[in-house]
């Protein structure tokens, strides 16, 4: 174990809510559980019940917890759970699993750090349109309200939004997530209302009483493989990066994505005087590295890597993404250095903000044997890219922590149970959690750090 990672860099693991918390009965109706029931769009065919059923399960989670030594927990907060119809009424038995949750990790001595939408939408507001809807981003705004006031003095950090690409393009471009829909147009104005529900959130948050407010996105690294395809990688970075780090700097949507969707849409719902809600001042800024894409001519032999095809991209040319060898099961070229890229976009468009790594894993092969689980490879990623992103740290990037995604194997959404990511194997079956030599490995990277030194 030589990674030497510096005194008060936190390291910590993340999950979220629908993957992990089963108990559908206890909650409100969400977008994704009326996505898993169309056939076919999880490869499986998993629904939101059990998942881990870690609401029943929740103090041999935390224990788990406790026994990696972590310092923070990142977890998402379940909007149908705590407020089954989108608006209104406040759930006692939603808001006391929380209170479990966050009270259980602070026993632990481990920061909590909630994000407050995790890509399940409760169905009313999906029903009455979704993010494209202006509305949508006013009711988000008055939950994290009502978060605010209820978890404030506990949580650590909070995050208003996770990876809102997936949100917008996945959701409402091609279909791949919930709430499957195919609309190039609509996908547009729900990119731009989840930065505007982000906004006021942060203010509505600050009003409560939170602290350490900020946002995580998912800004991947695009590189085109030829002189040719420089517009095309324009833009892919454009709908994937630019469009979330242009509108959280105030500088409203470019003109190069106008130009590049139009007839997609009139940009209608773009208004002047949303760019200060927009930008308004965050804390900090979550990345959540995986890989990056590599843009090429048309190929009938694309490499199939999830998360990179065009329908995802509303007003995409005619392109491949050509991952390179090693890849994840995912399809996702290993690539640790990628880190520093992706830290340099964000810090270019929004100076003097720290930063986290929110995510970062790798679903891989394992094996099993009377020894234990094996997944060599993800150890080797975890430590490559934690190594890579202490290098940018001496390089001068204001990065303060990292989380391993992640805990618990769990429903890698449209995957369904077929994809694992975590440091803890889950039966689906039998609910059954054992740590593989990741879970081992990670804790004693843990363990192995010098206490910090006393406060005087």
């Amino acid at each position: 174990m030589d990674l030497d990672v510096p005194r008060g860099f936190e390291l910590g693991v993340a999950t979220s809510s629908w993957q992990i918390e089963g108990d559908v009965a206890g909650r409100g109706r969400a977008n994704w559980d009326d996505f898993a029931e169309r056939p076919g769009a999880i490869v499986d065919g998993s629904t939101g019940e059990p998942a881990c059923d870690h609401v029943h399960r929740l103090a041999e989670d935390l224990d788990l917890l406790g026994w990696l030594g972590v310092d923070a927990y990142r977890f998402s907060v379940s909007w149908p759970r705590v407020m089954p119809e989108g608006t209104g009424a406040l759930s006692p038995s939603g808001l006391d699993f929380y209170d479990r949750l966050v009270d259980g990790l602070l026993e632990r001595g481990i920061k909590p750090a909630a994000t407050l939408f995790h890509w399940d939408l409760p169905s009313t507001l999906e029903d009455a349109g979704g993010w494209p809807a202006r509305d949508t981003a006013y009711r988000f705004a008055d939950y994290a309200h009502a978060m605010g006031e209820h978890f404030a003095g506990r949580v650590d950090r909070w995050a208003t939004l996770n990876e809102p690409w997936c949100s917008a393009f996945l959701g409402y471009c091609a279909g791949y997530f919930a709430p499957g829909r195919t609309e190039p147009g609509a996908s547009l104005a729900a990119a731009y209302h989840l930065i505007l529900g982000h906004g006021l959130a942060i203010e509505r948050l600050r009003d409560a009483g939170a602290r350490n407010v900020g946002i995580v996105l998912n800004l991947i690294p695009v590189i085109s493989e030829s002189p040719e395809m420089d517009a095309a990688a324009r833009h892919v970075d454009g709908v994937q990066n630019r469009i979330f780090l242009d509108l959280l700097a105030g500088d409203g949507i470019s003109d190069e994505i106008r130009t590049s969707c139009r007839g997609l849409t009139d940009w209608g719902f773009v208004r002047d005087d949303d760019r200060a809600v927009m930008s308004t001042p965050i804390d900090w800024l979550g990345e959540n590295y995986y890989t990056v894409m590599r843009v090429a001519p048309l190929s009938p032999t694309d490499v199939h890597a999830i998360g990179q095809d065009v329908s995802m991209f509303p007003g995409c040319p005619p392109l491949s993404f050509v991952p390179r060898p090693p890849l994840t099961d995912m399809g996702w070229e290993i690539l640790p250095e990628g880190v520093e890229l992706a830290l340099r976009m964000a810090s270019d468009s929004l100076p003097g903000i720290p930063l986290w790594i929110c995510e970062n894993g790798a679903a891989v092969h394992e094996s099993t044997d009377a020894t234990g689980i094996h997944d060599p490879i993800r150890s080797e990623y975890l430590e490559d890219h934690i190594r890579a992103l202490l290098r940018a740290r001496d390089k001068g990037f204001d990065v303060r922590g990292y989380y391993a995604w992640s805990l618990l194997d769990n429903l890698e959404w449209a995957s369904g149970w077929t994809k694992k990511f975590g440091l803890v194997r889950v039966d689906p079956a039998t609910g059954t959690r054992t740590p593989k030599d990741s879970a081992h490995w990670y804790r004693e990277l843990l363990s192995s750090r010098s206490p910090e030194p006393p406060r005087s």
